[in-house]
């Protein structure tokens, strides 16, 4: 079933700002196209087989671009077998030295994540967007609240949305005077509060995509909340266009984090969507236990799909009617299936799960089988019309 028909229910659209698109690798950004999921490897990147075994785990759960810290020469030196066994564009993350920026640009990086300002003299810029220009980079101006100028500081008094977006603006204007356009900007900020503010100025300023993120959230339950609270706002304000959830966590949980943001407002989805209930007294079975299990075991399902889990009557037939496939607890055990928001079976207790990941299975099976029918038709219709 439909999770969002643009016009259908004017109050689920987003009208997402409108900014040019650059390419970071294979992967569009801004310009309308898909929000794009980041994260960041925490390996050593100068372990070659660690930081590929991360960044396979991360493509597994859909990430779209992939950043690795870049600090010494070692480093840039592992990044072109680290580009070339990645699926997704690998993003170099610079700070200080300029030279790392060159050596991550000839090694077949996506996008280079630098300050312009930290880089050095305006000649060590002009190298590194040589360098950029010459191998396709696109680059990331990073600003962050922990990492402002000293003059700036000086200036406002302390970290500010004014101060982060001067200093997005003086980092853009060492690119432009490059005549390097092929850039996307973050202004991120532990504070929730600044960093929406900082954005939400940002876009008014500027034509380039946005990369949001709240920097240094926290653990996976408070970073979670913090991130959904300062990139929801912004998304659901059509701001953004790509996103990297700042966890004390695996690389992989920010991913999935993430798409669960996306997935909350309509704008993009990816696997199994679960609605289920807190659980109560009312409950014909563990909930809680099964919503557990259930999003174990269908960590495989790339295709988009919806699942309600309720464990009573009194919500549970409103919910599976909008659903893809629906589970509502029953007495003695017996729970009634929904497909396609259709009263359709029972179930026991003991086949509960197996039976449902089967069904969410066999759905995400008909939906690509349907979907291939369909561009097979399309390529059909274009050849028959040339």
């Amino acid at each position: 079933m439909s999770d969002h028909n643009p016009g259908l229910r004017p109050w689920r659209d987003i009208a997402r700002r409108q900014c040019r698109q650059i390419m970071v690798g294979n992967v569009p950004v801004g310009g309308g196209a898909p929000v794009s999921v980041q994260t960041m490897t925490n390996t050593p990147t100068h372990d070659v087989r660690a930081t590929i075994d991360q960044i396979r785990r991360c493509e597994e759960v859909g990430v779209d671009i992939i950043r690795v810290s870049c600090p010494d020469e070692a480093s840039t030196a592992a990044l072109k077998q680290i580009v070339r066994a990645a699926r997704v564009p690998i993003v170099a993350d610079i700070h200080f030295h300029y030279k790392r920026a060159l050596e991550a640009a000839d090694a077949g990086a996506a996008c280079l994540r630098i300050n312009p300002g930290n880089i050095g003299s305006e000649a060590r810029v002009k190298e590194v967007v040589d360098a950029a220009k010459a191998n396709g980079c696109s680059i990331r101006i990073g600003v962050n609240a922990g990492s402002l100028e000293k003059d700036l500081l000086e200036k406002y008094g302390e970290p500010c949305p004014e101060a982060l977006v001067e200093s997005a603006l003086d980092h853009i204007k060492l690119l432009q005077d490059q005549d390097f356009h092929d850039y996307k900007v973050a202004v991120k900020a532990s504070d929730v509060f600044l960093a929406v503010a900082a954005y939400a100025s940002l876009a008014e300023a500027v034509d380039c995509p946005l990369h949001l993120g709240i920097t240094e959230a926290g653990g996976l339950i408070g970073g979670t909340v913090k991130s959904a609270i300062g990139i929801g706002n912004l998304l659901w304000a059509g701001i953004g266009d790509t996103i990297r959830v700042s966890l004390s966590a695996e690389p992989e949980e920010e991913v999935r984090v993430g798409y669960e943001i996306l997935k909350s407002l309509g704008i993009r989805t990816r696997g199994v969507k679960v609605i289920s209930c807190p659980s109560c007294a009312r409950q014909g079975f563990d909930v809680i236990r099964t919503v557990q299990a259930l999003e174990e075991r269908l960590q495989h399902i790339h295709t988009p799909l919806s699942l309600s889990v309720l464990g009573c009557v009194v919500n549970g037939p409103g919910e599976a009617r909008e659903t893809d496939i629906g589970l509502t607890g029953g007495g003695a055990g017996k729970h009634m299936v929904y497909l396609s928001g259709v009263t359709d079976h029972t179930v026991q207790d003991a086949d509960m799960v197996d039976h449902i990941v089967r069904l969410v299975e066999a759905k995400a099976a008909e939906i690509e089988a349907a979907k291939l029918e369909a561009e097979s038709t399309d390529a059909g219709k274009i050849e028959a019309a040339e």
